[in-house]
C-alpha cells in the first residue's frame, strides 16, 4: 500500500525568520489524520532567515535528527556541546531525561534549510545524549547510505529506536532498490528533485509512506540528483 503526502498539503507556518512545512501536527498545526507514521512523530521542512533561530528550549524522550540541505545551523545544548551542522551532516539528540538547546543561523546573507526530524524512542527516561557525523556526498550518490539505525551500523548514527534512516542523492534514471522485511514499514521524504517510488511520482516536499510492500524501487526523474530520506521502520 503506498500513500502520497503532498507538499502542498503539510501544515504551513511563516513566522518571517522561520517558514516551516509540518508533514505530521506540530505547534498550532494540528491534524488529527496525520499524527506520524510508525515512529515516526515529527518531520518538519524548515527554511531559517539569516539571523533567525530556535532559542534555547527543553526536549525530553525523543530522538532527534537534523539533516542540512544548504547553509549552516548553529547548535548549542546544555550538555555542552557547541557545533555547526552543514549539508552532509546529521545530526542527532537522544532528549531521554531531558535536554535543553538552542540552533541559530548565524549567516548574514544565506538562509539554513534543514529537516528537523522526531522519532518516538523505545523508553523513556533515557541518557541525554549527541552525535554528529558527516557523510560526503559521494557516499550518499546513487545509493542508500544508512546514517542512523538502533546499532550503529555501518558508520551510521546509534538511535533508541528500531528504525533505519537513509541519506541518498539519486541521479537521473539511476534506480535504488530497497527490500523491506516482514512487518516493517517505510516513509520516503523528498526534500529537492523528483523521483518515483514504486511507479509514483514524487516532486519536492512530497513524500510517501510504504507498507505491505515486499520491496521498494526509487527511480530519479530530475536533472539534478533529488535528495532524499528513507526510513525503514517497525
Amino acid at each position: 500500500m503506498l500513500t502520497i503526502r503532498k507538499s502542498s498539503e503539510r501544515g504551513d507556518v511563516n513566522m518571517g525568520w522561520l517558514h516551516s512545512k509540518h508533514s505530521f501536527s506540530f505547534g498550532h498545526y494540528h491534524d488529527p489524520r496525520h499524527m506520524g507514521f510508525r515512529s515516526l512523530r515529527v518531520i518538519n521542512e524548515d527554511r531559517v532567515a539569516p539571523g533567525g533561530g530556535f532559542p534555547e528550549h527543553p526536549h525530553h524522550d525523543m530522538e532527534i535528527i537534523s539533516y542540512v540541505l544548504s547553509g549552516t545551523l548553529a547548535h548549542q545544548d546544555s550538555l555542552g556541546n557547541v557545533y555547526p551542522i552543514r549539508p552532509g551532516d546529521v545530526q542527532r539528540m537522544s532528549a531521554g531525561e531531558g535536554i535543553e538547546h538552542s540552533e541559530f543561523n548565524h549567516s548574514k546573507t544565506e538562509p539554513v534549510h534543514f529537516l528537523q526530524i522526531w522519532i518516538r524512542p523505545d523508553r523513556k527516561g533515557a541518557k541525554a545524549d549527541y552525535d554528529q557525523k558527516h557523510y560526503p556526498r559521494e557516499s550518499r550518490l546513487n545509493t542508500l547510505r544508512l546514517v542512523a539505525s538502533p546499532t550503529g551500523n555501518d558508520g551510521s548514527i546509534s538511535i533508541n529506536q528500531d528504525a533505519s534512516v537513509f541519506a541518498s542523492l539519486l541521479e537521473k534514471g539511476k534506480t535504488l532498490q530497497h527490500t523491506l522485511a516482514s512487518g516493517r514499514h517505510a516513509w520516503i521524504q523528498l526534500a529537492t528533485g523528483s523521483i518515483s517510488v514504486n511507479g509514483q511520482t514524487l516532486g519536492a516536499g512530497d513524500a510517501i509512506a510504504v507498507s505491505e510492500e515486499a520491496a521498494i524501487s526509487v527511480v530519479g526523474l530530475s536533472q539534478d540528483a533529488a535528495e532524499f530520506l528513507l526510513f525503514d521502520l517497525n
